[in-house]
Protein backbone atom coordinates (compact mmCIF):
# COMPACT_ATOMS: atom_id res chain seq x y z
CA UNK A 1 0.00 0.00 0.00
CA UNK A 2 3.03 2.57 0.65
CA UNK A 3 4.68 1.51 -2.24
CA UNK A 4 7.13 -0.81 -0.36
CA UNK A 5 7.21 -4.43 -1.48
CA UNK A 6 8.38 -7.99 -0.97
CA UNK A 7 9.14 -7.92 -4.84
CA UNK A 8 11.20 -4.88 -6.20
CA UNK A 9 8.99 -4.18 -9.21
CA UNK A 10 7.06 -1.37 -7.71
CA UNK A 11 8.29 2.03 -6.67
CA UNK A 12 5.45 4.26 -6.32
CA UNK A 13 2.01 3.81 -5.80
CA UNK A 14 0.37 5.27 -8.59
CA UNK A 15 1.97 2.55 -10.60
CA UNK A 16 1.16 -0.10 -8.41
CA UNK A 17 -2.52 0.57 -8.70
CA UNK A 18 -2.62 0.55 -11.96
CA UNK A 19 -1.95 -2.68 -12.04
CA UNK A 20 -4.17 -4.24 -9.59
CA UNK A 21 -7.14 -5.72 -10.79
CA UNK A 22 -10.65 -3.86 -9.62
CA UNK A 23 -11.13 -5.41 -6.55
CA UNK A 24 -8.03 -5.00 -5.00
CA UNK A 25 -7.95 -1.20 -6.27
CA UNK A 26 -11.02 -0.87 -4.32
CA UNK A 27 -9.58 -2.31 -1.44
CA UNK A 28 -6.19 -0.54 -1.84
CA UNK A 29 -8.51 3.16 -1.93
CA UNK A 30 -10.28 2.29 0.81
CA UNK A 31 -7.44 1.42 3.10
CA UNK A 32 -5.69 4.54 2.11
CA UNK A 33 -8.73 6.86 2.92
CA UNK A 34 -8.87 5.26 6.44
CA UNK A 35 -12.74 5.45 6.06
CA UNK A 36 -12.94 2.01 7.73
CA UNK A 37 -11.01 -0.66 9.51
CA UNK A 38 -13.53 -3.64 8.80
CA UNK A 39 -13.02 -4.96 5.44
CA UNK A 40 -15.39 -8.24 4.22
CA UNK A 41 -14.09 -9.90 1.02
CA UNK A 42 -16.48 -11.95 -0.56
CA UNK A 43 -16.94 -14.34 -3.70
CA UNK A 44 -14.05 -15.84 -5.11
CA UNK A 45 -11.76 -16.35 -2.14
CA UNK A 46 -10.73 -19.91 -2.50
CA UNK A 47 -9.46 -19.58 -5.88
CA UNK A 48 -5.81 -18.40 -6.52
CA UNK A 49 -5.32 -14.81 -7.23
CA UNK A 50 -3.68 -13.40 -10.41
CA UNK A 51 -1.53 -10.14 -9.77
CA UNK A 52 0.08 -8.97 -13.05
CA UNK A 53 3.64 -7.94 -12.39
CA UNK A 54 4.13 -6.45 -16.22
CA UNK A 55 1.94 -6.15 -19.06
CA UNK A 56 0.81 -10.00 -20.05
CA UNK A 57 2.99 -11.59 -16.86
CA UNK A 58 1.12 -12.86 -13.71
CA UNK A 59 1.93 -14.56 -10.51
CA UNK A 60 -0.80 -15.93 -8.75
CA UNK A 61 -1.10 -16.27 -5.01
CA UNK A 62 -4.08 -17.53 -2.33
CA UNK A 63 -6.44 -14.49 -1.38
CA UNK A 64 -4.20 -14.55 2.28
CA UNK A 65 -0.79 -14.45 0.47
CA UNK A 66 -1.95 -11.77 -2.10
CA UNK A 67 -3.53 -9.64 0.76
CA UNK A 68 -0.04 -9.80 2.99
CA UNK A 69 2.48 -10.20 -0.28
CA UNK A 70 1.14 -8.19 -3.24
CA UNK A 71 -1.36 -5.08 -0.97
CA UNK A 72 1.46 -4.91 2.25
CA UNK A 73 4.38 -6.47 0.69
CA UNK A 74 5.05 -8.45 4.21
CA UNK A 75 5.99 -5.41 6.25
CA UNK A 76 4.48 -4.19 9.39
CA UNK A 77 2.44 -6.62 11.24
CA UNK A 78 0.01 -9.14 9.31
CA UNK A 79 -2.16 -11.80 11.80
CA UNK A 80 -4.32 -14.42 10.75
CA UNK A 81 -6.92 -16.55 12.34
CA UNK A 82 -9.35 -19.33 11.73
CA UNK A 83 -11.24 -21.88 13.81
CA UNK A 84 -8.83 -24.54 12.90
CA UNK A 85 -5.35 -22.94 13.41
CA UNK A 86 -5.77 -20.03 15.57
CA UNK A 87 -3.37 -17.33 15.71
CA UNK A 88 -0.34 -17.12 13.40
CA UNK A 89 1.48 -14.67 11.49
CA UNK A 90 2.65 -14.24 7.93
CA UNK A 91 6.32 -14.32 9.21
CA UNK A 92 8.08 -15.96 11.55
CA UNK A 93 9.82 -13.10 13.08
CA UNK A 94 6.25 -11.69 13.34
CA UNK A 95 4.86 -14.93 15.56
CA UNK A 96 8.12 -14.75 17.69
CA UNK A 97 7.74 -11.02 18.71
CA UNK A 98 4.26 -11.45 19.36
CA UNK A 99 4.83 -14.75 21.74
CA UNK A 100 7.71 -13.04 23.45
CA UNK A 101 5.19 -9.86 23.90
CA UNK A 102 2.08 -11.58 24.90
CA UNK A 103 3.39 -12.90 28.40
CA UNK A 104 3.29 -9.06 29.12
CA UNK A 105 -0.11 -8.41 28.32
CA UNK A 106 -1.53 -11.36 30.95
CA UNK A 107 -3.47 -9.72 33.56
CA UNK A 108 -4.60 -13.26 34.84
CA UNK A 109 -2.96 -15.72 36.49
CA UNK A 110 -4.98 -18.39 35.00
CA UNK A 111 -3.24 -17.73 31.67
CA UNK A 112 -1.67 -20.67 29.35
CA UNK A 113 0.95 -19.72 26.87
CA UNK A 114 -1.66 -21.84 24.04
CA UNK A 115 -4.36 -18.94 25.20
CA UNK A 116 -2.12 -16.43 23.16
CA UNK A 117 -2.58 -18.49 19.78
CA UNK A 118 -5.70 -20.48 20.55
CA UNK A 119 -8.26 -20.86 17.90
CA UNK A 120 -11.16 -20.03 20.51
CA UNK A 121 -11.58 -16.31 19.82
CA UNK A 122 -12.67 -15.71 23.58
CA UNK A 123 -9.39 -17.12 24.64
CA UNK A 124 -6.85 -15.48 21.46
CA UNK A 125 -8.48 -12.08 20.49
CA UNK A 126 -7.89 -10.50 23.84
CA UNK A 127 -4.54 -10.70 23.34
CA UNK A 128 -3.92 -10.14 19.56
CA UNK A 129 -6.19 -6.93 20.50
CA UNK A 130 -3.67 -5.79 23.24
CA UNK A 131 -0.52 -6.88 21.11
CA UNK A 132 -2.09 -4.53 18.40
CA UNK A 133 -2.48 -1.36 20.72
CA UNK A 134 0.89 -1.70 22.43
CA UNK A 135 2.11 -1.52 18.82
CA UNK A 136 0.89 1.85 18.07
CA UNK A 137 3.63 4.07 17.46
CA UNK A 138 3.80 6.80 20.40
CA UNK A 139 5.00 9.35 17.82
CA UNK A 140 2.98 10.13 15.46
CA UNK A 141 5.19 10.67 12.56
CA UNK A 142 6.21 6.69 12.88
CA UNK A 143 3.95 4.49 11.07
CA UNK A 144 3.14 0.86 11.81
CA UNK A 145 0.30 -0.90 9.49
CA UNK A 146 -1.36 -3.76 11.57
CA UNK A 147 -3.89 -6.13 9.81
CA UNK A 148 -5.66 -9.15 11.32
CA UNK A 149 -7.05 -11.64 8.09
CA UNK A 150 -9.75 -13.83 9.70
CA UNK A 151 -10.59 -16.96 7.14
CA UNK A 152 -13.91 -18.47 7.35
CA UNK A 153 -15.82 -15.32 8.97
CA UNK A 154 -19.00 -16.87 8.60
CA UNK A 155 -17.92 -19.78 11.22
CA UNK A 156 -17.30 -16.95 13.79
CA UNK A 157 -20.04 -14.30 13.02
CA UNK A 158 -22.50 -16.37 11.54
CA UNK A 159 -26.15 -14.93 9.74
CA UNK A 160 -28.78 -15.75 12.10
CA UNK A 161 -31.47 -14.26 14.77
CA UNK A 162 -29.73 -12.81 18.00
CA UNK A 163 -31.21 -15.17 20.47
CA UNK A 164 -30.11 -18.27 17.60
CA UNK A 165 -26.44 -17.42 18.11
CA UNK A 166 -23.99 -18.95 20.90
CA UNK A 167 -22.30 -17.17 23.40
CA UNK A 168 -18.89 -16.92 21.35
CA UNK A 169 -20.23 -16.23 18.29
CA UNK A 170 -22.11 -13.43 20.22
CA UNK A 171 -19.16 -12.54 21.68
CA UNK A 172 -16.99 -12.61 18.17
CA UNK A 173 -20.31 -9.96 17.00
CA UNK A 174 -19.75 -7.30 19.41
CA UNK A 175 -15.36 -8.02 19.70
CA UNK A 176 -15.75 -7.20 15.71
CA UNK A 177 -18.30 -3.98 15.63
CA UNK A 178 -16.44 -2.56 18.36
CA UNK A 179 -12.55 -2.77 16.75
CA UNK A 180 -14.47 -1.11 13.91
CA UNK A 181 -15.72 1.72 15.85
CA UNK A 182 -12.89 2.07 18.30
CA UNK A 183 -10.85 5.18 17.48
CA UNK A 184 -7.49 3.55 18.65
CA UNK A 185 -7.70 0.80 16.14
CA UNK A 186 -8.62 3.89 12.92
CA UNK A 187 -5.23 6.21 14.58
CA UNK A 188 -3.44 3.35 15.11
CA UNK A 189 -3.74 2.34 11.40
CA UNK A 190 -5.00 -1.08 12.44
CA UNK A 191 -7.45 -3.04 10.23
CA UNK A 192 -9.52 -6.29 10.37
CA UNK A 193 -10.22 -8.55 7.19
CA UNK A 194 -12.85 -11.06 7.29
CA UNK A 195 -12.79 -13.52 4.15
CA UNK A 196 -15.59 -15.54 3.50
CA UNK A 197 -17.23 -17.01 0.28
CA UNK A 198 -20.97 -16.08 0.38
CA UNK A 199 -21.86 -12.49 2.34
CA UNK A 200 -24.89 -14.00 3.12
CA UNK A 201 -23.73 -16.32 5.44
CA UNK A 202 -22.34 -13.24 7.67
CA UNK A 203 -24.16 -11.68 10.82
CA UNK A 204 -26.65 -8.81 8.88
CA UNK A 205 -25.26 -6.76 12.07
CA UNK A 206 -21.33 -6.63 10.34
CA UNK A 207 -22.39 -6.73 7.04
CA UNK A 208 -24.94 -3.24 7.15
CA UNK A 209 -22.84 -1.45 9.79
CA UNK A 210 -21.91 1.74 8.31
CA UNK A 211 -18.53 0.99 9.45
CA UNK A 212 -18.05 -1.96 6.96
CA UNK A 213 -16.86 -1.95 3.56
CA UNK A 214 -17.57 -5.08 1.66
CA UNK A 215 -15.67 -6.31 -1.43
CA UNK A 216 -16.44 -8.88 -3.93
CA UNK A 217 -13.62 -11.07 -5.46
CA UNK A 218 -14.98 -12.13 -9.13
CA UNK A 219 -14.24 -15.01 -10.93
CA UNK A 220 -11.15 -14.80 -13.43
CA UNK A 221 -12.06 -13.40 -16.86
CA UNK A 222 -10.93 -15.00 -20.05
CA UNK A 223 -7.56 -12.87 -20.21
CA UNK A 224 -6.53 -13.87 -16.48
CA UNK A 225 -7.61 -17.85 -17.85
CA UNK A 226 -5.66 -17.77 -20.62
CA UNK A 227 -2.68 -16.19 -18.98
CA UNK A 228 -2.79 -19.07 -16.05
CA UNK A 229 -3.52 -22.11 -18.93
CA UNK A 230 -0.27 -20.07 -21.12
CA UNK A 231 1.50 -20.76 -17.92
CA UNK A 232 0.56 -24.32 -17.40
CA UNK A 233 1.71 -24.97 -21.43
CA UNK A 234 4.59 -23.40 -20.98
CA UNK A 235 5.92 -26.23 -18.08
CA UNK A 236 4.41 -28.62 -20.70
CA UNK A 237 1.75 -29.30 -17.62
CA UNK A 238 -1.39 -28.90 -20.30
CA UNK A 239 -2.56 -31.64 -22.99
CA UNK A 240 -4.77 -30.04 -25.83
CA UNK A 241 -6.07 -32.13 -28.04
CA UNK A 242 -5.02 -31.00 -31.99
CA UNK A 243 -6.14 -27.55 -33.06
CA UNK A 244 -7.79 -26.92 -29.27
CA UNK A 245 -5.96 -24.15 -28.47
CA UNK A 246 -5.15 -21.89 -25.35
CA UNK A 247 -7.27 -19.25 -26.04
CA UNK A 248 -10.30 -21.27 -27.32
CA UNK A 249 -10.30 -23.19 -24.12
CA UNK A 250 -9.76 -20.03 -22.41
CA UNK A 251 -13.06 -18.58 -23.75
CA UNK A 252 -15.02 -22.22 -23.06
CA UNK A 253 -14.37 -21.89 -20.00
CA UNK A 254 -16.41 -18.64 -18.28
CA UNK A 255 -17.84 -20.10 -14.81
CA UNK A 256 -14.60 -21.91 -14.08
CA UNK A 257 -12.03 -20.64 -11.13
CA UNK A 258 -8.24 -21.49 -11.98
CA UNK A 259 -8.35 -24.11 -8.94
CA UNK A 260 -10.89 -25.88 -11.29
CA UNK A 261 -8.56 -25.41 -14.24
CA UNK A 262 -5.72 -26.57 -12.13
CA UNK A 263 -7.55 -29.26 -11.18
CA UNK A 264 -8.77 -30.34 -14.59
CA UNK A 265 -4.92 -29.63 -16.59
CA UNK A 266 -3.90 -31.88 -13.04
CA UNK A 267 -6.37 -35.04 -14.34
CA UNK A 268 -5.59 -34.67 -18.25
CA UNK A 269 -2.02 -34.64 -17.55
CA UNK A 270 -2.38 -37.59 -14.78
CA UNK A 271 -4.57 -39.92 -17.33
CA UNK A 272 -2.07 -38.73 -20.07
CA UNK A 273 -5.78 -37.43 -21.54
CA UNK A 274 -5.86 -34.30 -23.89
CA UNK A 275 -8.54 -32.10 -23.22
CA UNK A 276 -11.39 -31.27 -26.06
CA UNK A 277 -13.84 -29.35 -26.62
CA UNK A 278 -16.23 -32.32 -25.82
CA UNK A 279 -14.60 -33.45 -22.75
CA UNK A 280 -14.34 -29.58 -21.54
CA UNK A 281 -18.07 -29.31 -22.36
CA UNK A 282 -18.93 -32.41 -20.26
CA UNK A 283 -16.24 -31.13 -17.33
CA UNK A 284 -17.43 -27.16 -17.09
CA UNK A 285 -21.29 -28.52 -17.25
CA UNK A 286 -20.89 -30.66 -13.92
CA UNK A 287 -17.51 -28.46 -12.44
CA UNK A 288 -20.30 -25.62 -12.24
CA UNK A 289 -23.47 -27.56 -11.20
CA UNK A 290 -21.44 -29.07 -8.27
CA UNK A 291 -20.20 -25.45 -7.21
CA UNK A 292 -23.77 -24.24 -7.29
CA UNK A 293 -24.82 -27.00 -5.18
CA UNK A 294 -28.19 -28.44 -7.37
CA UNK A 295 -29.08 -24.70 -7.72
CA UNK A 296 -28.12 -24.22 -11.38
CA UNK A 297 -28.91 -27.36 -13.71
CA UNK A 298 -27.35 -26.84 -17.48
CA UNK A 299 -29.81 -27.23 -20.05
CA UNK A 300 -28.32 -29.01 -22.70
CA UNK A 301 -30.34 -29.82 -26.14
CA UNK A 302 -30.46 -31.16 -29.29
CA UNK A 303 -33.22 -29.33 -30.56
CA UNK A 304 -33.16 -25.30 -32.05
CA UNK A 305 -35.97 -23.33 -32.89
CA UNK A 306 -36.60 -25.29 -36.68
CA UNK A 307 -38.37 -27.74 -34.10
CA UNK A 308 -40.79 -25.44 -33.04
CA UNK A 309 -44.66 -25.57 -34.88
CA UNK A 310 -46.14 -22.25 -35.32
CA UNK A 311 -45.57 -19.42 -33.17
CA UNK A 312 -44.14 -17.40 -35.69
CA UNK A 313 -44.10 -14.12 -34.41
CA UNK A 314 -41.68 -15.59 -31.45
CA UNK A 315 -39.56 -17.64 -33.54
CA UNK A 316 -38.74 -14.66 -35.47
CA UNK A 317 -38.06 -12.54 -32.45
CA UNK A 318 -35.69 -15.09 -31.17
CA UNK A 319 -34.00 -15.39 -34.40
CA UNK A 320 -33.35 -12.08 -34.34
CA UNK A 321 -32.25 -12.21 -30.92
CA UNK A 322 -29.84 -15.05 -31.77
CA UNK A 323 -28.20 -13.22 -34.60
CA UNK A 324 -27.07 -10.03 -32.58
CA UNK A 325 -25.95 -12.34 -29.81
CA UNK A 326 -23.62 -13.79 -32.56
CA UNK A 327 -22.63 -10.40 -34.11
CA UNK A 328 -21.56 -9.94 -30.41
CA UNK A 329 -23.93 -6.54 -29.94
CA UNK A 330 -25.72 -7.91 -26.50
CA UNK A 331 -26.36 -4.32 -25.84
CA UNK A 332 -29.30 -4.18 -28.38
CA UNK A 333 -30.89 -7.10 -26.14
CA UNK A 334 -33.80 -7.00 -23.71
CA UNK A 335 -32.55 -7.81 -20.39
CA UNK A 336 -35.13 -10.18 -19.98
CA UNK A 337 -37.98 -12.42 -21.55
CA UNK A 338 -41.34 -13.19 -20.12
CA UNK A 339 -42.92 -16.31 -21.82
CA UNK A 340 -46.49 -16.48 -21.09
CA UNK A 341 -49.32 -19.20 -22.15
CA UNK A 342 -51.45 -21.96 -21.14
CA UNK A 343 -50.36 -25.64 -19.87
CA UNK A 344 -49.13 -27.39 -22.73
CA UNK A 345 -48.47 -24.80 -25.48
CA UNK A 346 -44.66 -25.12 -25.52
CA UNK A 347 -43.04 -22.75 -23.59
CA UNK A 348 -39.77 -24.02 -21.80
CA UNK A 349 -38.98 -26.48 -25.15
CA UNK A 350 -39.19 -22.94 -26.74
CA UNK A 351 -37.00 -21.58 -24.59
CA UNK A 352 -34.88 -24.89 -24.51
CA UNK A 353 -34.93 -24.43 -28.79
CA UNK A 354 -33.63 -20.88 -27.95
CA UNK A 355 -30.49 -22.34 -26.22
CA UNK A 356 -29.59 -24.78 -29.27
CA UNK A 357 -30.12 -21.36 -31.58
CA UNK A 358 -27.85 -19.08 -29.65
CA UNK A 359 -24.64 -21.19 -28.67
CA UNK A 360 -23.87 -19.89 -25.59
CA UNK A 361 -24.73 -21.98 -22.38
CA UNK A 362 -28.07 -21.92 -20.71
CA UNK A 363 -28.90 -22.98 -17.18
CA UNK A 364 -31.76 -23.67 -15.45
CA UNK A 365 -32.67 -22.37 -12.03
CA UNK A 366 -33.65 -24.36 -9.18
CA UNK A 367 -35.19 -23.94 -6.09
CA UNK A 368 -32.66 -22.44 -3.52
CA UNK A 369 -35.04 -21.88 -0.72
CA UNK A 370 -34.27 -23.91 2.53
CA UNK A 371 -35.84 -23.96 6.09
CA UNK A 372 -32.70 -22.81 7.86
CA UNK A 373 -32.15 -19.12 8.65
CA UNK A 374 -29.89 -17.58 6.34
CA UNK A 375 -28.88 -20.24 4.17
CA UNK A 376 -31.53 -19.07 1.46
CA UNK A 377 -30.14 -16.42 0.73
CA UNK A 378 -26.41 -17.53 1.00
CA UNK A 379 -27.82 -20.42 -1.35
CA UNK A 380 -28.65 -17.23 -3.70
CA UNK A 381 -25.87 -15.16 -4.01
CA UNK A 382 -23.76 -18.33 -4.45
CA UNK A 383 -25.93 -18.50 -7.89
CA UNK A 384 -26.25 -15.16 -8.42
CA UNK A 385 -22.24 -15.18 -8.64
CA UNK A 386 -21.73 -18.22 -10.52
CA UNK A 387 -24.11 -16.29 -13.11
CA UNK A 388 -22.22 -13.47 -13.31
CA UNK A 389 -18.64 -15.54 -13.74
CA UNK A 390 -20.71 -17.49 -16.80
CA UNK A 391 -21.94 -14.60 -18.77
CA UNK A 392 -22.73 -15.15 -21.56
CA UNK A 393 -25.38 -17.32 -20.53
CA UNK A 394 -29.17 -17.48 -20.41
CA UNK A 395 -31.09 -18.21 -17.26
CA UNK A 396 -34.68 -19.98 -17.52
CA UNK A 397 -37.30 -19.88 -14.69
CA UNK A 398 -39.74 -22.41 -14.47
CA UNK A 399 -43.38 -21.86 -13.03
CA UNK A 400 -41.96 -18.09 -12.64
CA UNK A 401 -44.90 -17.02 -10.70
CA UNK A 402 -44.23 -19.57 -7.89
CA UNK A 403 -40.59 -19.90 -8.11
CA UNK A 404 -39.77 -15.96 -7.04
CA UNK A 405 -41.99 -14.64 -4.84
CA UNK A 406 -43.15 -11.06 -3.87
CA UNK A 407 -42.75 -8.22 -1.35
CA UNK A 408 -45.49 -9.54 0.37
CA UNK A 409 -44.75 -12.84 1.47
CA UNK A 410 -44.78 -12.83 5.78
CA UNK A 411 -43.74 -15.55 8.33
CA UNK A 412 -40.49 -16.35 7.49
CA UNK A 413 -38.70 -13.24 9.55
CA UNK A 414 -38.01 -11.36 6.19
CA UNK A 415 -36.39 -14.01 4.15
CA UNK A 416 -38.81 -13.63 0.82
CA UNK A 417 -38.89 -10.16 1.02
CA UNK A 418 -35.35 -10.09 1.28
CA UNK A 419 -34.85 -12.95 -1.53
CA UNK A 420 -37.29 -10.85 -3.69
CA UNK A 421 -35.45 -7.86 -3.49
CA UNK A 422 -31.93 -8.98 -4.25
CA UNK A 423 -33.38 -11.20 -7.52
CA UNK A 424 -35.11 -7.55 -8.50
CA UNK A 425 -31.98 -5.67 -7.93
CA UNK A 426 -29.97 -8.69 -9.74
CA UNK A 427 -32.48 -8.83 -12.74
CA UNK A 428 -32.70 -4.68 -13.38
CA UNK A 429 -28.22 -4.70 -13.20
CA UNK A 430 -28.06 -2.71 -16.87
CA UNK A 431 -24.49 -4.08 -16.61
CA UNK A 432 -25.32 -7.66 -17.56
CA UNK A 433 -27.54 -6.31 -20.45
CA UNK A 434 -27.02 -9.30 -22.82
CA UNK A 435 -24.54 -10.92 -20.35
CA UNK A 436 -27.41 -12.81 -18.61
CA UNK A 437 -30.67 -12.84 -20.05
CA UNK A 438 -33.88 -13.94 -18.07
CA UNK A 439 -36.22 -16.07 -19.47
CA UNK A 440 -39.37 -16.40 -16.97
CA UNK A 441 -41.81 -18.86 -17.83
CA UNK A 442 -45.58 -18.53 -16.54
CA UNK A 443 -48.73 -19.77 -17.43
CA UNK A 444 -50.14 -17.09 -14.75
CA UNK A 445 -48.10 -14.26 -15.48
CA UNK A 446 -50.35 -12.11 -13.43
CA UNK A 447 -49.53 -13.59 -10.37
CA UNK A 448 -45.71 -11.92 -11.21
CA UNK A 449 -44.76 -8.98 -9.39
CA UNK A 450 -44.29 -5.88 -11.83
CA UNK A 451 -41.06 -4.77 -10.33
CA UNK A 452 -39.88 -8.35 -11.92
CA UNK A 453 -41.88 -8.00 -15.70
CA UNK A 454 -41.52 -4.07 -15.95
CA UNK A 455 -38.93 -2.33 -18.62
CA UNK A 456 -35.58 -3.21 -17.29
CA UNK A 457 -35.54 -6.32 -16.02
CA UNK A 458 -38.42 -9.28 -18.38
CA UNK A 459 -38.52 -6.54 -20.91
CA UNK A 460 -40.18 -8.46 -23.88
CA UNK A 461 -43.66 -10.35 -23.03
CA UNK A 462 -44.00 -12.93 -25.56
CA UNK A 463 -47.07 -15.78 -25.25
CA UNK A 464 -48.15 -19.00 -27.09
CA UNK A 465 -51.21 -20.33 -27.36
CA UNK A 466 -52.87 -23.64 -28.53
CA UNK A 467 -52.91 -23.95 -32.49
CA UNK A 468 -56.07 -22.41 -33.79
CA UNK A 469 -57.08 -23.86 -37.26
CA UNK A 470 -56.26 -27.45 -38.34
CA UNK A 471 -53.72 -26.04 -40.78
CA UNK A 472 -51.95 -25.41 -37.67
CA UNK A 473 -52.69 -28.83 -35.81
CA UNK A 474 -50.98 -30.60 -38.60
CA UNK A 475 -47.80 -28.33 -38.99
CA UNK A 476 -47.80 -29.14 -34.83
CA UNK A 477 -48.08 -32.88 -35.69
CA UNK A 478 -45.37 -33.04 -38.05
CA UNK A 479 -43.03 -30.95 -35.76
CA UNK A 480 -43.51 -33.82 -33.22
CA UNK A 481 -42.93 -36.23 -35.27
CA UNK A 482 -39.52 -35.09 -36.19
CA UNK A 483 -38.74 -34.00 -32.30
CA UNK A 484 -39.91 -37.89 -30.95
CA UNK A 485 -38.16 -39.46 -33.88
CA UNK A 486 -40.91 -41.51 -35.04
CA UNK A 487 -41.01 -43.34 -38.54
CA UNK A 488 -44.93 -42.69 -40.01
CA UNK A 489 -45.93 -44.50 -42.53
CA UNK A 490 -48.00 -42.48 -45.14
CA UNK A 491 -51.04 -41.26 -43.94
CA UNK A 492 -53.15 -37.90 -43.99
CA UNK A 493 -53.94 -36.94 -40.15
CA UNK A 494 -56.26 -34.06 -41.32
CA UNK A 495 -58.96 -36.57 -41.66
CA UNK A 496 -58.34 -37.44 -37.78
CA UNK A 497 -58.56 -34.08 -36.95
CA UNK A 498 -61.57 -33.42 -38.72
CA UNK A 499 -62.93 -37.08 -36.68
CA UNK A 500 -61.50 -36.14 -33.72
CA UNK A 501 -61.93 -32.20 -33.04
CA UNK A 502 -60.46 -31.66 -30.06
CA UNK A 503 -58.73 -28.05 -28.85
CA UNK A 504 -55.21 -30.01 -28.62
CA UNK A 505 -52.41 -28.08 -26.73
CA UNK A 506 -48.75 -29.97 -27.85
CA UNK A 507 -48.68 -31.11 -25.16
CA UNK A 508 -52.05 -33.13 -25.43
CA UNK A 509 -50.88 -34.27 -29.06
CA UNK A 510 -47.25 -34.94 -28.05
CA UNK A 511 -48.97 -37.86 -25.52
CA UNK A 512 -51.21 -38.79 -28.61
CA UNK A 513 -48.61 -39.82 -30.48
CA UNK A 514 -46.60 -41.60 -27.60
CA UNK A 515 -49.47 -43.79 -27.21
CA UNK A 516 -49.78 -44.68 -30.61
CA UNK A 517 -45.66 -45.61 -30.39
CA UNK A 518 -46.78 -47.43 -27.86
CA UNK A 519 -49.59 -49.62 -29.48
CA UNK A 520 -46.65 -50.13 -32.90
CA UNK A 521 -44.27 -51.21 -30.20
CA UNK A 522 -46.64 -53.72 -28.41
CA UNK A 523 -47.78 -55.09 -32.02
CA UNK A 524 -43.60 -55.84 -32.13
CA UNK A 525 -43.48 -52.34 -35.20
CA UNK A 526 -41.01 -49.80 -35.64
CA UNK A 527 -43.36 -47.35 -37.23
CA UNK A 528 -46.61 -45.81 -36.88
CA UNK A 529 -49.35 -46.48 -38.95
CA UNK A 530 -53.37 -44.62 -39.19
CA UNK A 531 -54.83 -47.52 -37.12
CA UNK A 532 -52.32 -46.84 -34.07
CA UNK A 533 -53.02 -43.35 -34.37
CA UNK A 534 -56.98 -43.22 -34.64
CA UNK A 535 -57.08 -45.61 -31.55
CA UNK A 536 -54.68 -43.24 -29.73
CA UNK A 537 -56.76 -40.23 -30.54
CA UNK A 538 -60.39 -42.09 -30.51
CA UNK A 539 -59.01 -43.56 -26.70
CA UNK A 540 -57.57 -39.55 -26.06
CA UNK A 541 -59.97 -37.19 -23.85
CA UNK A 542 -58.63 -33.68 -23.33
CA UNK A 543 -58.35 -32.41 -19.92
CA UNK A 544 -61.22 -31.47 -18.39
CA UNK A 545 -59.80 -27.70 -16.37
CA UNK A 546 -61.01 -25.41 -19.28
CA UNK A 547 -62.07 -22.91 -16.90
CA UNK A 548 -58.29 -22.79 -16.08
CA UNK A 549 -57.08 -23.05 -19.66
CA UNK A 550 -58.94 -20.28 -20.60
CA UNK A 551 -58.25 -18.15 -17.93
CA UNK A 552 -54.29 -18.76 -18.53
CA UNK A 553 -55.36 -17.52 -21.87
CA UNK A 554 -56.73 -14.27 -21.41
CA UNK A 555 -53.99 -13.02 -18.57
CA UNK A 556 -51.65 -14.13 -21.46
CA UNK A 557 -53.31 -12.02 -23.91
CA UNK A 558 -53.10 -8.82 -21.33
CA UNK A 559 -49.27 -9.53 -21.15
CA UNK A 560 -48.43 -9.57 -24.62
CA UNK A 561 -46.18 -6.44 -26.13
CA UNK A 562 -47.25 -7.50 -29.37
CA UNK A 563 -50.84 -7.53 -30.67
CA UNK A 564 -49.02 -9.91 -33.74
CA UNK A 565 -48.85 -12.67 -31.23
CA UNK A 566 -52.33 -12.84 -29.88
CA UNK A 567 -54.90 -15.44 -31.71
CA UNK A 568 -57.26 -13.58 -33.85
CA UNK A 569 -60.44 -14.58 -31.53
CA UNK A 570 -58.91 -12.35 -28.51
CA UNK A 571 -57.33 -9.50 -30.82
CA UNK A 572 -60.99 -7.53 -31.16
CA UNK A 573 -62.37 -8.05 -27.66
CA UNK A 574 -61.64 -4.73 -25.96
CA UNK A 575 -59.62 -4.37 -22.75
CA UNK A 576 -62.48 -4.22 -20.05
CA UNK A 577 -64.02 -7.51 -21.51
CA UNK A 578 -61.10 -9.21 -20.78
CA UNK A 579 -60.25 -7.92 -17.53
CA UNK A 580 -64.08 -8.61 -16.35
CA UNK A 581 -63.85 -12.18 -17.91
CA UNK A 582 -60.35 -12.78 -16.41
CA UNK A 583 -62.30 -11.74 -12.44
CA UNK A 584 -65.53 -14.03 -13.44
CA UNK A 585 -62.77 -16.75 -13.74
CA UNK A 586 -61.11 -16.32 -11.08
CA UNK A 587 -64.45 -16.69 -9.12
CA UNK A 588 -65.00 -19.49 -11.43
CA UNK A 589 -61.85 -21.46 -10.25
CA UNK A 590 -62.34 -20.60 -6.60
CA UNK A 591 -59.21 -17.81 -6.27
CA UNK A 592 -59.43 -15.30 -4.13
CA UNK A 593 -59.88 -11.57 -5.92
Amino acid sequence: MSGKHSEQYIYNYNDFIKILPAWAQEFSNKYRSKSSTLYILHGNIRDILPHERKEGEFVFKRVQDYISEILFGNQDIIAYYDRSSGISFCEPHMDQEYLEAAPGLVTSESADKGDFVSNDPEKSFPYIEKYFLSRIPKEKKEKCRMVFIVDYAEQIVPAGELNRLSDADRYCMVTFSRWATDPKFKNGDISMILLTENLADISSRITNAPATVKINVPFPDAKIRESYLSSKEKTGKLLLEKGFTVDVLASVTSGLNLMNLESLAAESFEKEEPLSLEIMRRKKKQIIEDQASGLLEFMETSYDLSHVSGHDFIKKRFKNAAKVIKMGRTDVLPMGYLVAGPVGTGKSFMVNAFAGEIGIPMVKFKNFRTKWQGETESNLERALNILVAMAPVGVMVDEADAFLGDRQNEGDSGTSNRVFAQIASFMGNTEYRGKIIWFLITCRPDLIPIDLKRQGRAEEHLALFYPESKKDREELFKTLVKKLNLDIRNFSVADLFKKYDHEYSGADLEAVLIRANQIATIDKRIYVKREDMEEAMSDFLPAAYKYEVELQNLVAVLECTSKEMIPVRFQKLPRSKILSEIQELKMLCGERQ
